[in-house]
C-alpha cells in the first residue's frame, strides 16, 4: 500500500475543507420534525418565546452590513391569551392531531403587523378553549360515574328550531335564545301588534359575549318608528350595529332621503318602500306642471303611511332571515328591508333575539338553525371517517374553509364528493379548517365531530371573516409539513368539486409554480367603506391587484406553498385580509424572487353558482350538494340541481 507523505496529506485535507465550505457552506443540521403533541409538551406556556425571538431578530439586524439597506421586518409581540391556547393540556396524542398546524402558526400570530382582528380573535379563542376544556373534563367525569357532577345542567344541544320566549306575554322585553347561532337561510318569525307605547319598538340580534366584555355586540338593531297620526314625520325603519370597540355604526334608514344610495343585498332591494316612493315621485314629476309639484310631498307622505309595513293596533307577521350577503326582513309576505353583514358581525355570532319597546309579541319561532348530528346514531360513521393516509406523499390536499356551526354543510360534503375513490383510498386528503366559536355548545359539538371523523383542523383563533387569510397560511402548512402533498387546493364549505376531473387535469399541469382556478387578471381594490371587501389605501396603495384566483376553489403547487410558509415565518411576506387576493399577492412575490409562475384559468371553476360541465360549483346548500352527487352517480353527467 502506498504511504502518504505528511505534505501530501496536508494538501489533500486542505482541498477537502475548501470544497466543504465553498460549495456547501457551514450548514446547520436539519431541524427535527415535531408533532403537535410533542410541541405542546416541550414548549413553555408563556410568551417569553416571542420576546426571545424578537431580541434575536434585533441582534441579527445589527450585524447587517451598513452598505445594504434592508427593510425592517415586523417584530414579534405579546398577544393576550396566546399562552392559554398553547399551554399543555391533558389530551391524548390522537386528540392533538386536530391542532397539527398550531406550532407553525404561532410565529404568524405574534407578528406586530398582524391582521387587525388577530388579538381579539386569539383572546376570545383562549376563553372558548378554557370553557371547552372544562366541559370535556366534565363529560369524562360523567362517563366515569363521578357523582359530584350529576347535578350539572343537561347535555348541550344544537336544535333545529326554538320557539319559547323567556318573558311573560305582556313583558316589554322578550328574549329568544339561539343556542348555536344562525347560518344561511336561518329565520326568525315574530307575530305581534304595535301598541303605541314610546311610538317605536326594536328587534335586536344580540351576539355571543364573554365575561370580560362590557356588553355583547349587537349584530343587527332593527328600530321601527311610528309617529302619531297627525304628525308630519314619516314612519321609518332604522337599521344599525353596535360593538364595544366602535359603538354605533352607520345607520341605514328606510325610507331615507332622496340622496340616499340604496344597494341590493342578495339581489333584493335594501328598502322596498324607497323604491316605490322614488318610482311614484318620478312618474308624478313627469306628468305635473312645475307649480303642482309641491303636492307630491303630501301624496308621497300619504302613500308611505298607507303602505308602511307596521301600524299601531294592526297585527303583523315579520320574518327575519339570514341570506348570503346580509339580513332580510319580510313583513306580511312582502320583502321590506335588507342589511348587509358588517365586518366581524356575522350570523354565526348571534345568540339571542331581543324585542323591546311598544309591541306585544304573540309568538315567535326561530328555525333552520345549525344542527349537529347525533354521533351515536350515525349509521355510516365508519364510511365517513377520514381514511388512513399512505406514508408516501398524497397527490392533492384539499383544505375546506368552514365555520363551527356549519355542521350540515360538512356532513353533506362527507356524504358526497368526499366519497370519491381517490379520497377514500388516500390519494387525496381532505381536511376542514375551522376556528373557535364564541358559543360553548358549538365548540363541544365541533370537538366531538373532530374526534369522530378525524378530518378537522382547529385554528387558534375565533372564526372572524377578517382572519380567513390565516387559514390560507394554515392550509399551506398542512400541505407541506403535516400531510405532504404535490398540490394544495383551497375550497369553501358550500362548494362541490369533481375530484376525478381535478386529478385528471393536474396530470397535464406543471408540478411547480402553478396557480390553477378561475383567475382574475385585472381587478381593483374596493374603496367603498361599506363593502365587505373594502381595502384602504394603507392596506393596498396600488390601483390594481396582481392576478389571483377566486376563493371558492383554486389549486397551487407544493413549491408555492412551501415559499408561503417559510416567508411568513421569516416575516418576509405581508399579511392581507382578503385570502384569495392575498394568495395572488404572495405568488407575485414568489415570481419576483426569480421563479416561473404559470397562471392557468379555467371558467369551469364557477364562483357564483353552477353551470353544466362544471369542475367546481359554488353557493350549493347541503341539499344541492347531495343532489349533484346523486346526478353524477346515476347520470354520469355534471348537471346542476335547481
Amino acid at each position: 500500500m502506498k504511504k502518504w507523505s505528511g505534505g501530501t496529506l496536508i494538501l489533500v485535507l486542505s482541498f477537502v475543507l475548501v470544497v466543504r465550505y465553498t460549495y456547501f457552506g457551514n450548514q446547520p443540521p436539519k431541524p427535527i420534525k415535531q408533532s403537535a403533541y410533542d410541541f405542546f409538551r416541550n414548549h413553555p406556556s408563556n410568551d417569553s418565546q416571542a420576546q426571545e425571538i424578537s431580541s434575536n431578530s434585533k441582534s441579527s439586524e445589527i450585524n447587517v452590513t451598513k452598505v445594504e439597506k434592508i427593510k425592517e421586518k415586523p417584530h414579534l409581540i405579546d398577544v393576550e391569551g396566546l399562552s392559554d391556547l398553547y399551554s399543555t393540556v391533558n389530551a391524548s396524542k390522537e386528540d392533538m392531531k386536530s391542532f397539527a398546524t398550531w406550532p407553525q402558526l404561532r410565529a404568524v400570530l405574534l407578528r406586530s403587523d398582524g391582521l387587525p382582528e388577530t388579538s381579539k380573535g386569539v383572546k376570545e379563542a383562549s376563553v372558548a378553549w378554557r370553557e371547552l376544556i372544562s366541559i370535556i373534563k366534565w363529560e369524562k367525569s360523567k362517563s366515569a360515574g363521578d357523582v359530584d357532577n350529576v347535578n350539572r345542567t343537561n347535555e348541550i344541544k344544537c336544535p333545529f328550531s326554538v320557539g319559547t320566549f323567556d318573558e311573560p306575554l305582556n313583558s316589554s322585553r322578550r328574549l329568544l335564545e339561539l343556542p348555536c347561532g344562525l347560518i344561511e337561510d336561518s329565520s326568525v318569525t315574530l307575530i305581534g301588534i304595535p301598541n303605541g307605547r314610546n311610538r317605536s319598538f326594536q328587534i335586536e340580534l344580540e351576539g355571543a359575549g364573554f365575561p370580560h366584555e362590557q356588553m355583547p355586540p349587537i349584530i343587527l338593531h332593527y328600530n321601527v318608528y311610528l309617529p302619531e297620526e297627525n304628525s308630519t314625520n314619516y314612519s321609518v325603519i332604522v337599521q344599525n350595529t353596535w360593538t364595544n370597540e366602535v359603538g354605533w355604526g352607520k345607520e341605514e334608514r328606510c325610507p331615507g332621503g332622496r340622496s340616499t344610495n340604496y344597494m341590493q343585498v342578495d339581489g333584493l332591494a335594501s328598502c322596498y318602500e324607497q323604491l316605490i316612493r322614488s318610482a311614484m315621485e318620478e312618474n308624478q314629476n313627469k306628468s305635473l306642471p312645475v307649480g303642482d309639484k309641491k303636492i307630491n310631498n303630501s301624496v308621497a307622505h300619504a302613500h308611505i303611511r298607507a303602505n308602511f309595513p307596521f301600524s299601531e293596533g294592526s297585527p303583523f307577521t315579520a320574518t327575519l332571515w339570514a341570506g348570503l350577503e346580509g339580513f332580510h326582513m319580510a313583513v306580511n309576505g312582502r320583502h321590506e328591508t335588507a342589511f348587509k353583514y358588517k365586518e366581524n358581525l356575522e350570523p354565526w355570532l348571534v345568540s339571542k333575539v331581543k324585542v323591546t319597546g311598544g309591541v306585544s309579541i304573540l309568538s315567535g319561532i326561530a328555525k333552520g338553525l345549525p344542527v349537529s348530528e347525533d354521533l351515536d346514531i350515525v349509521f355510516d360513521a365508519g364510511q365517513l371517517k377520514a381514511p388512513s393516509l399512505l406514508k408516501r406523499r398524497v397527490v392533492l390536499l384539499v383544505g375546506v374553509f368552514s365555520t363551527g356551526n356549519n355542521f350540515e354543510r360538512r356532513m353533506a360534503l362527507r356524504r358526497s364528493w368526499m366519497q370519491y375513490e381517490a379520497v377514500r383510498s388516500g390519494i387525496v386528503a381532505v381536511r376542514f379548517l375551522i376556528g373557535f366559536h364564541k358559543n360553548a355548545e358549538v365548540n363541544l359539538d365541533l370537538w366531538k365531530e373532530a374526534q369522530a371523523y378525524g378530518d378537522i383542523q382547529l385554528m387558534p383563533f375565533v372564526d372572524y371573516y377578517s382572519l380567513i387569510s390565516l387559514k390560507t397560511i394554515a392550509v399551506c402548512i398542512l400541505g407541506t409539513k403535516i400531510i405532504p402533498a404535490k398540490y394544495i387546493m383551497k375550497i369553501d364549505d358550500d362548494a362541490f368539486v369533481r375530484i376525478d376531473v381535478v386529478l385528471s387535469n393536474l396530470k397535464e399541469k406543471s408540478a411547480s409554480g402553478l396557480l390553477y382556478g378561475l383567475i382574475s387578471f385585472q381587478s381593483s381594490p374596493h374603496r367603498d367603506q361599506d363593502s365587505k371587501w373594502f381595502v384602504s389605501e394603507e392596506e393596498w396603495p396600488k390601483d390594481s391587484f396582481p392576478p389571483w384566483a377566486h376563493g371558492p376553489g383554486y389549486i397551487i403547487s407544493r413549491d408555492i406553498a412551501k415559499y408561503i410558509v417559510r416567508s411568513h415565518q421569516e416575516r418576509d411576506l405581508k399579511l392581507f385580509k382578503l385570502e384569495d387576493v392575498a394568495m395572488g399577492i404572495w405568488i407575485e412575490k414568489y415570481k419576483d424572487s426569480g421563479h416561473e409562475v404559470k397562471y392557468i384559468s379555467d371558467d369551469r371553476f364557477h364562483h357564483t353558482g353552477c353551470d353544466a360541465d362544471y369542475i367546481l360549483a359554488h353557493y350549493q346548500n347541503p341539499r344541492k350538494v347531495l343532489c349533484l352527487w346523486e346526478k353524477l352517480q346515476k347520470e354520469h353527467q355534471a348537471v346542476c340541481c335547481e
